[in-house]
C-alpha cells in the first residue's frame, strides 16, 4: 500500500471516529485544545521563543511537572495543591454556566452571584467567631442559598417578563458590586489591604500552610464537592424526569410547552440551580481561595467560566477537564514568565484561542458530516 493510501486510510478513520456523536463532546473539544496550543506555539515562534520550553515551564508552574528547585517547604505536591486550590471556585461556576447552557440560557452573572454570595457568608459566618465545625458548612450553605435567590430571580424575570437574561444579569452584576463595595468601604474595610477584614480561620474553605511531613501547602475542602456535585449534575440531567424537563426547555421552548412541560418553572429551577452553584463558587473563592473581598471588582472566574463550560461541551464531566486545563494555564503562567522569559499575557492568548476554537464547535460538527458523506459516496461509487 503506498503512503498516499496510508493517509487518506488513516484519514477516513478518524473522520468516522469523530462523526460518532457519543465521541464528539470528547473529540471535537481535544480538537480544539490542540489546535489552539499549536496556534500558541506559532505565536511564541514570532516572539523569537521556543515553544516547547513555554509548554514545559507553564507544567511545572502548575505542579503537573517537576521544578529543577524548590524554596523551602515546598514541592511539586504542594504547586499540585495550589492548583486544586485554584480550580474549586472556577469548576463550581463552570458547572453553573454549564448547567444555564442546558436550559437555553445564557447565565453572565456567575461572577456577582459569586459576589453576593461570599458577601452574605462573610458578614454573617466570616465575621462571627463560631467554630469550624458549624461555621465551614454554614459558608456553604448561605452561599447556595444566595446565589440560588439571585439565580432564581434572573430565571423569574425571564419567565414573567420576558427579560433577556444576559440584560438582567449583567444589570444585576453591576448592582451586586456597587452596593456591595459601599457596605465593604463603609463597614468592614481593611485600612491597610483596603479589602474587606480578613475573616476568621474557621470559617475559611481552605486549610492554609498546613504542615505535611516536611513541607506547607494549602488544602481546599471544596474540591472533593466539586467534583461530587459535577457527578450528581450529570446524574440529574441525564437520569431524572428534572433534567430531562431542562433540557427540553433548552433544545425548544415551544415543543417543550406544547408537550406539557412546564416552561416557566424549569427556566426559575434551572436559574436556581445555576446560581446556586455559582454561590459555591463565590464561597470557596473569598472564604477559600482568599480570606476577603476587593471592592469595586467582579472575579475573572465569573467570566472565564463561560469559555470552561463551551470548552467543557456543557457535559458536568467536561467541565471538570477543561477547568483543570484553564486552571493549569493560569497558575502555570507567572512561572512560564520568569523561567522562558514570556510575557505572562501570553496564558490570556492561549485561553483565548482555546474559546475561539471552542466556538467553532458547530462549524466542526458540519464539516465532519460533510466529509463523512464524501468518503460514503466514494465507498459506494468502487463498490
Amino acid at each position: 500500500m503506498s503512503k498516499d493510501n496510508k493517509n487518506i486510510n488513516l484519514r477516513n478513520r478518524l473522520i468516522r471516529l469523530m462523526r460518532k456523536e457519543k465521541w464528539q463532546s470528547i473529540s471535537i473539544p481535544l480538537v480544539a485544545i490542540i489546535m489552539s496550543f499549536i496556534a500558541a506555539a506559532i505565536v511564541i515562534l514570532l516572539i523569537g521563543k521556543n515553544p516547547l520550553q513555554a509548554f514545559c515551564n507553564l507544567f511545572q508552574g502548575a505542579g503537573i511537572l517537576p521544578k529543577p528547585s524548590y524554596a523551602g517547604y515546598k514541592s511539586m505536591l504542594t504547586d499540585f495543591m495550589s492548583l486544586l486550590n485554584a480550580m474549586t471556585p472556577l469548576l463550581f461556576a463552570s458547572l453553573a454556566v454549564a448547567v444555564a447552557f442546558r436550559a437555553g440560557l445564557f447565565n453572565i452573572g456567575v461572577a456577582g452571584q459569586m459576589l453576593v454570595s461570599g458577601f452574605f457568608a462573610t458578614i454573617i459566618v466570616g465575621y462571627s467567631g463560631l467554630d469550624a465545625i458549624i461555621a465551614k458548612p454554614l459558608v456553604l450553605l448561605i452561599g447556595i442559598i444566595a446565589g440560588g435567590l439571585m439565580g432564581g430571580l434572573v430565571g423569574w424575570l425571564k419567565y414573567k417578563f420576558n427579560i433577556n437574561e444576559v440584560v438582567s444579569t449583567i444589570m444585576l452584576n453591576y448592582i451586586a458590586q456597587y452596593i456591595i463595595s459601599f457596605f465593604i468601604q463603609m463597614y468592614y474595610i481593611n485600612p491597610v489591604s483596603r479589602q474587606s477584614q480578613y475573616i476568621s480561620e474557621a470559617a475559611r474553605l481552605t486549610l492554609v500552610n498546613v504542615e505535611v511531613g516536611d513541607l506547607k501547602m494549602d488544602i481546599p475542602l471544596g474540591f472533593v464537592l466539586a467534583i461530587i456535585t459535577a457527578i450528581l449534575i450529570k446524574y440529574v440531567m441525564d437520569k431524572t424526569v428534572v433534567g430531562f424537563d431542562i433540557k427540553a426547555v433548552g433544545s425548544n421552548r415551544n415543543a417543550a410547552k406544547y408537550s406539557g412541560i412546564n416552561v416557566g418553572r424549569n427556566t426559575v429551577l434551572a436559574m436556581v440551580i445555576s446560581g446556586s452553584l455559582a454561590g459555591l463558587a463565590g464561597v470557596t473563592y473569598y472564604l477559600g481561595y482568599y480570606a476577603s473581598i476587593q471592592p469595586k471588582v467582579l472575579s475573572d472566574i465569573g467570566f472565564d467560566s463561560i469559555a470552561v463550560a463551551l470548552l467543557g461541551n456543557s457535559h458536568p464531566i467536561g467541565v471538570i477537564f477543561s477547568s483543570s486545563l484553564i486552571s493549569i494555564i493560569d497558575q502555570g503562567s507567572t512561572y512560564m514568565s520568569s523561567q522562558a522569559g514570556i510575557r505572562q499575557e501570553i496564558s490570556s492568548v492561549i485561553v483565548g484561542l482555546i474559546l475561539l476554537f471552542s466556538a467553532c464547535g458547530v462549524y466542526m460538527k458540519y464539516k465532519i458530516s460533510c466529509m463523512s458523506e464524501k468518503v460514503e459516496e466514494r465507498k459506494e461509487s468502487k463498490s
